[in-house]
């Protein structure tokens, strides 16, 4: 495995991290801002970039783009309407406007029509009612309306690789929130003062921090090594580095998420600081596709 990035894989970082940046939500208050989120669709629609696997694209260059749509808290449809188009890219079946089910549940379903969801190697559709903002105030959900219903099979090798896939792009949300979170947290440090110094001078601030940049640079290895290995390697084997990279990244995710409301102080506990929002979603991703400890042989303390 080569872990450096092509020329053309760090430009498609780059213009993601560019979009979330300047569309993204820069305050809570821009949750709710209708023609900011109006422009950031358009802007992500325009770039084509939920249909990322119909157009030849690699778990890896998925992976780059959610994680900076992770990092800004890009609040419009994004990991739902790609793991559709990969499921539908060896269908019969049209997934524009479609999002992933989980549960009773569609996810990202904010300006979708239909969710779709695999069963083993069974292809399923339902429709859903109107979406609205759950725990994680940046993506929506809707309830199903009806029964998921059959529309395809799939062979068992294609099912198994599009659950790595599914597992390696919330993976990649996690880390991309715990970075956001944690540059959050690093830029309150720098200018928060208590008795006369900033707070990040203070070993006790400056340890935590620094335990979170370590924890985010293991979640990058093990979610590169995971991306790459949903193309690179049997089936089987790209679910377990899928899953490791899984339990790696959500304990890292979260105990991040928590040190940056912590570093806040009272702040961190209000509902106008962000650093509530990247838990939520932190937490959310975490529940998507959720995996166990006793689901891989490798133990993780």
């Amino acid at each position: 495995m080569d872990v450096r990035l092509t020329a053309e894989q760090r430009q498609l970082r780059s213009a993601a991290a560019k979009l979330a940046d300047d569309l993204g939500p820069g305050s809570v208050l821009d949750l709710d801002d209708r023609d900011r989120v109006t422009r950031l669709e358009k802007a992500v629609e325009s770039t084509g970039w939920r249909t990322l696997r119909s157009d030849g694209a690699s778990g890896v260059e998925v992976a780059l783009v959610v994680e900076e749509f992770g990092r800004g808290l890009v609040d419009v449809p994004l990991l739902g309407p790609l793991l559709a188009d990969d499921l539908g890219r060896h269908l019969s079946y049209d997934t524009s406007a479609t999002t992933v089910a989980v549960g009773t549940l569609a996810r990202d379903a904010r300006g979708q029509r239909r969710a779709i969801a695999l069963d083993g190697n069974r292809v399923l559709s339902a429709a859903f009612g109107p979406p609205g903002p759950g725990a994680d105030p940046t993506r929506h959900q809707a309830a199903l309306t009806g029964a998921l219903e059959q529309i395809a099979e799939i062979p068992p090798e294609l099912a198994d690789r599009w659950q790595a896939l599914a597992l390696v792009a919330t993976c990649a949300d996690l880390v991309g929130t715990a970075r956001g979170t944690h540059a959050l947290a690093c830029d309150h440090a720098k200018v928060r003062e208590q008795y006369g110094r900033t707070i990040g001078s203070y070993q006790a601030v400056a340890h935590l921090l620094a335990e979170g940049l370590a924890l985010i640079e293991g979640s990058v290895s093990v979610l590169r090594h995971a991306a790459w290995a949903v193309d690179e390697l049997p089936a089987v084997e790209a679910i377990q580095a899928a899953r490791v990279a899984k339990l790696y990244s959500a304990r890292a995710a979260r105990t991040v998420c928590e040190t940056a409301v912590q570093v806040h102080g009272g702040i961190g506990n209000t509902w106008e600081c962000l650093a509530h929002v990247h838990l939520r979603r932190a937490l959310t991703s975490t529940a998507l596709f959720p995996v166990r400890l006793e689901e891989i042989d490798l133990g993780l303390s």
